[in-house]
């Protein structure tokens, strides 16, 4: 846990001092993954996504909240930092099974959690937060994050997705998104389906499908990432909260990637 969790660091004396610190040297980021309970391989995806920003350097926080997730520890809720487990040196993993809404506020904003997370583990450099799209909606209200949707081969995902989607562009006003498709890369579907979801998130919320791409779920666990995911991931690197350089960076990228 010392790659993630800093004991010794004193207990910060304000919510001031708690900001200075969040924001303090290399910046944290914050990834959202929308969970699918029609995806079976949602394991997979987390590893494949923690394992590929750890092969580009980053370390890792995957904070695993979404609805059929492991229950977290007795301790969450008292000392977050002491239930990260450390999978590697470069990558920790939360289980968090419903603490995003032991976190909201009186208007309903599960931020806190956010905050609380940064506190836990102040030496990570990502933070991919798995959880369903209404408790991602209490997070990230007020983030400029481009969600990620996950979906299989199969039409139930799909509209789960989709779902997903809409939600998160009505309540959040969150109008990019990306899409991992856990499916036979040779598949003749995934194309379609990729163009079938871009196409309803844009003519009936008038949102965009930034880029997608496809997880094998027979490859190895922690096999090299694709060129797909590695590019996918490499632009959510960029989202910018302050409409900067990095969002015009993403921006500025295709809009919907051939695979």
């Amino acid at each position: 846990m010392r790659d993630f969790y800093a004991p010794s660091m004193p207990a910060p004396l304000d919510q001031a001092d708690g900001l200075r610190r969040l924001f303090a040297g290399r910046r944290q980021r914050f990834i959202a993954l929308a969970a699918n309970p029609h995806v079976d391989e949602a394991g997979l995806l987390l590893d494949r996504v923690a394992a590929t920003m750890a092969v580009r350097g980053q370390r890792v926080l995957v904070v695993d909240a979404g609805d059929r997730s492991p229950v977290p520890h007795e301790m969450a809720l008292l000392d977050l930092g002491s239930c990260i487990e450390t999978l590697s040196p470069q990558v920790g993993y939360l289980a968090a099974r419903g603490l995003p809404l032991a976190h909201v506020d009186t208007r309903g904003s599960a931020a806190g959690f956010l905050d609380a997370l940064s506190q836990a583990a102040p030496k990570a450099d990502v933070v991919l937060v798995h959880a369903n799209a209404t408790d991602l909606a209490r997070l990230f209200a007020r983030r400029a994050v481009r969600p990620i949707l996950m979906a299989g081969d199969d039409s139930e995902s799909v509209t789960h997705a989709y779902a997903a989607c809409k939600l998160l562009a009505q309540r959040c006003g969150l109008m990019t998104f990306d899409l991992l498709l856990a499916a036979n890369p040779r598949s003749r579907r995934t194309s379609s389906i990729a163009s079938s979801l871009a196409g309803c998130a844009d003519g009936f919320l008038g949102a965009v499908l930034h880029d997608w791409t496809v997880v094998d779920p027979e490859g190895l666990p922690r096999a090299a990432a694709d060129a797909g995911l590695d590019r996918l991931l490499a632009a959510q690197l960029c989202v910018s909260d302050d409409g900067g350089p990095g969002a015009r960076a993403a921006a500025a990228q295709p809009e919907l990637h051939a695979n």
